[in-house]
Parts: C-alpha cells; structure tokens; sequence
C-alpha cells in the first residue's frame, strides 16, 4: 500500500491555514471530503486508504502533549498524553465521545472516522520532559483515546513516547485494547529496567458476538487473553479494566464467571469491573445503537440510568456483589477496583480505583493467581425492578 498516494489533501506547508489546499481525493471516498476550513490547530494533512476503508486521517503538528489532570479529578494519575483523538474502535459506549465536538466533530459516526494523529509527539515530548520543571510524576496513555488503535501499526507513535518517557526517568502506565501493544513488549521491558511501568487490558466480555457488535474495530476478546498472557510471560504487570459490565447483555452469573475465569487462567494480576457509564455525548450514540439492535432493552434502560449518566445505586450495589463472588471465586479476592469494592454517593469516586498491574509501581506485581474460590454457592438472580 502506497500511503502517500492516497492524501485526501495535499501536504500543507506550516506556514499554510489548515484546510488551505484543495487538491482532490485520490479514488472514491467512503465519506464527504474533509471540510475546505477544517479547525484543527496544526493541520498538515488529512490521509484516507483502502486499508482503513471509512476512516480519515488528520495529521498535525502538536505544540504541547503533557495534559495535566484537572486538580479536582478523582483520577490516580495527575498526567497524561493521548498520541490520538478520536479512535477507530468504534466503542458504541466510549466515555470519550464528547472530546471529538472540541474539534468541531461530532461525538457518533466522527468520533470513529476522523482521527487525528501527532505526527510530532514524540519529539515535543522529549522537549517538555527536558524542562526543569519537569519533576518525572507518572504519566498515563490510554485514558482518553486508545495509543495502540489500528493506525498505530502505520504511525508506530508509541515506541517514541515510551522511549522517552523511561529515558528521562518518568514512570508511565499504557492501557489499551489493541494487541499492537504486543510490537513493544521488548521496549517496556527495558523501560521496567528505567522507570516503574503498568499496563492495563480492557477487556469486559469474552462473548465474541458481542464484543463484535459493541466494539467492531477491536481485536477479539480471545486476541486480548493471549495478549495478558504474553505480557505476564514476558514478567509485566498487566491489570484488566472489565469496564463496562452492560446491564441485561453481560451481567448474567454465567457472563461474568466466564470473564474472572478466562482473566484469571490469562494471569491478570488484578481487575477492575464496573458497570456502563454513559456520559453525555455517549449516552444518545449508545442509547440509538441499543433501539436499533436491542429494543426489548431500551425501556429498561432508560429506568435504570433515567436522566443522568450512571445506572442506579440499587443496579450498582447488585452487580458489586456478583463481582465480588466472582473474583474470589477465580482468586482475585485480594485485589480491587471501581464499583466491586464499595459503593460511593459520588459515583465519581468508584473510578479512583485502578486494579493491581495498571499503576507503575516500583516492581512489576506478581501474578494473582487462579486458584478457584468456592464454587456452588446460592445462585443470585439479577434483579428485575431495575
């Protein structure tokens, strides 16, 4: 594949308005060409191929990638970079829709078809980490926008980042779904000799239709259990996000046996699990997809998340239980995370939690285990007033 032959817009000098060039696209498009005056800062170029049939590419020039967390974030981590916005796997849940309409996008078909790529991170990044002000706090990559999408395999960002990250002796945590992350496993291990590393999967169901219709752009749920045991093979820490836990579709006690089971023969050293939040931008996206694949749940759903953002107290305080069954039956009892180790009035403060393997910590954790808790217990039937 020829990449350059198939800009949809010719290379911009730095000096030139973003949007000021008007060369045709090279073959049909799967969608409108790009706006002649699209605002984004730094515009080079906006690249569409067969290879990433419906997906347009818009490389800039970034000024700044350290983001510095809001001082009222509940968040572990106070900093983070997203090489990315926008992102190709097309999660008809992702909390980070409504980040794309900053960009003049919008937070549906958008937020999966125009990515835009910094073509330049790892060279800006090297320049802030060099400050003096620079004091080497953690930094986090993936909580926005996922770092190992498909168009890392053509843009190879990451190597760059984490690079720079461990050399200027700063921790750094990666969380992803993409098994791209498999390319630089021999350079977080040598980053884990430098500076604490995580890594973090998500990954909530192992039903692969479901995960086919939810997450479309993604790799198996059977690709990321391999891509967990690669990582703990190779001695890294690796946590699990099994977030989100979708009412009526993956909470069933057989759902979420099969989930802590599949995690644990996998070797996660801790897991997080919770249940959907649907933030605004998200929550229409979500709620269309659910009437057109799912009706029978759309009436329950509006009951259980009414006119806000997360499922009620009573569904919460539920499906904590089971998870907590379920954890320690496959061995994860002395872990923790989100919404299965207490139940807040903020249900803000539920997110703080971070699983075992996902935050840098000074050793790589060891490994759980799997050993089986008891089983046979008292089957718990979901509740239906939800």
């Amino acid at each position: 594949m020829r990449w350059d032959a198939q800009s949809l817009t010719a290379d911009v000098p730095q000096d030139t308005p973003a949007g000021a060039n008007t060369a045709a696209a090279s073959g049909p498009a799967p969608r409108p060409a790009v706006p002649a005056l699209l605002p984004i800062a730094g515009l080079l170029r906006s690249v569409s191929t067969p290879e990433f049939s419906g997906v347009t590419f818009h490389e800039v020039t970034a000024k700044s990638v350290l983001n510095k967390v809001p001082p009222g974030s509940k968040m572990p981590f106070g900093w983070t970079i997203n090489p990315y916005r926008g992102c190709s796997h097309a999660c008809v849940y992702c909390f980070a829709r409504k980040s794309h309409t900053y960009l003049d996008f919008d937070a549906g078909l958008d937020f999966d078809s125009q990515v835009v790529v910094k073509v330049n991170i790892a060279e800006v990044l090297r320049k802030e980490l060099a400050k003096p002000s620079w004091t080497r706090p953690p930094v986090a990559l993936g909580t926005n926008t996922d770092p190992y999408q498909r168009a890392e395999g053509r843009y190879a960002l990451m190597p760059g980042i984490i690079n720079a990250l461990a050399e200027s002796g700063t921790p750094l945590s990666i969380l992803t779904k993409g098994t791209l992350l498999a390319r630089d496993i021999p350079l977080l291990k040598r980053a884990a000799t430098q500076v604490p590393v995580g890594v973090g999967i998500s990954l909530a169901m192992t039903n692969e239709e479901l995960a086919a219709a939810v997450e479309p752009g993604t790799p198996s749920p059977r690709a990321r259990l391999r891509l967990i045991s690669r990582l703990r093979e190779a001695g890294l820490p690796c946590g699990v996000m099994a977030m989100p836990i979708l009412p009526w579709l993956s909470d069933s006690d057989e759902d979420l046996d099969a989930l802590f089971g599949a995690l644990a023969a996998a070797g996660a050293t801790g897991v997080s699990a919770g249940a959907l939040y649907l933030k605004p931008g998200t929550k229409d996206w979500f709620m269309g997809w659910l009437a057109a694949h799912h009706p029978h749940l759309a009436g329950k759903y509006r009951r259980l998340y009414g006119d806000g953002h997360y499922a009620s107290r009573d569904y919460r305080e539920w499906l904590a239980s089971r998870i907590r069954f379920f954890k320690a039956r496959h061995g994860f009892q002395d872990t923790h995370g989100f919404s299965h180790r207490r139940i807040a009035e903020d249900p803000r403060a539920e997110e703080a939690e971070y699983p075992p393997g996902i935050m840098p910590t000074a050793r790589p954790t060891q490994q759980t285990g799997s050993a089986k808790g008891p089983r046979g217990a008292v089957r718990q039937s979901q509740p239906t007033l939800f």
